[in-house]
């Protein structure tokens, strides 16, 4: 059977007519594996296509009235974006709202799209406005998050002991991003954990590029200085530390 259907890959690189031509003259059982190879060819044209097409190209195309584009758009920055809000709400049911708010609004507001702008600071110029509204509604400061929600990459440790040093650590990681100013956690959430450049986060922020690099400087000296501090009174015997909200002292039990 599959070599009955070898002249088919031959030809496959052949306009569809020639093939379904040639399939023809070679095998009569081919002749009926050609319409199939060419519907594949044809998606996988259209698959192409589309992700050849840039961010910018397929959010220019939302505003131009193609809004199936923004399916694409969301297909792409859906994941990084969620990761983004959980790590500076503290909350993924937060998060999760705010991300479909921030597709909700490129949708409604996407004649403001500019030809000359970049669809990654506008996305999260948007999730900046998105968070400000969820901060007002809750009237409460964003709280450490399960540190399993946020891990990106799978546990690699070969030893238990690794392992569980590593989940502690990433644990203090989150409590040190949550006690930082919730400005200061944005611009390094946004140049450290999404990488985006400083041109694109002086746009977000409204700021100069220089700003946004001094800000991401002292952000960033502050979450060590954090960290680090979480670190000392981290109990060495076995014991559990509740460190407590900003401002406290950390309880041992």
């Amino acid at each position: 059977m599959i070599a009955a259907l070898e002249p088919v890959h031959v030809y496959s690189n052949l306009p569809a007519a020639a093939t379904e031509r040639m399939v023809t003259t070679v095998n009569p059982l081919a002749k009926a594996a050609a319409p199939v190879l060419n519907r594949f060819r044809a998606q996988a044209i259209v698959d192409t296509a589309t992700e050849q097409r840039s961010d910018h190209a397929l959010m220019l195309a939302v505003r131009d009235g193609e809004l199936d584009a923004l399916g694409d758009l969301f297909e792409r920055h859906h994941g990084p974006l969620f990761g983004f809000l959980v790590k500076f709400t503290g909350d993924r049911t937060a998060a999760e709202d705010i991300a479909q708010t921030v597709f909700q609004r490129m949708l409604k507001y996407r004649h403001t799209y500019r030809d000359d702008g970049s669809f990654t600071a506008w996305m999260y110029h948007l999730a900046r406005h998105g968070a400000a509204d969820h901060f007002r509604k809750a009237s409460a400061a964003p709280h450490a998050t399960d540190p399993a929600d946020l891990q990106n990459h799978p546990d690699e440790a070969p030893h238990a002991g690794l392992r569980a040093a590593a989940r502690d650590d990433q644990a203090l990681l989150q409590i040190a991003l949550a006690r930082l100013d919730r400005n200061d956690r944005e611009v390094l959430l946004l140049s450290r954990f999404q990488e985006l450049s400083f041109a694109e986060i002086s746009g977000i922020l409204e700021c100069s590029v220089g700003a946004a690099k001094v800000r991401a400087h002292r952000a960033l000296q502050e979450l060590r200085t954090i960290f680090f501090q979480l670190q000392t009174s981290r109990p060495r015997d076995g014991g559990t530390t509740d460190y407590g909200p900003k401002g406290t002292s950390p309880v041992v039990s």
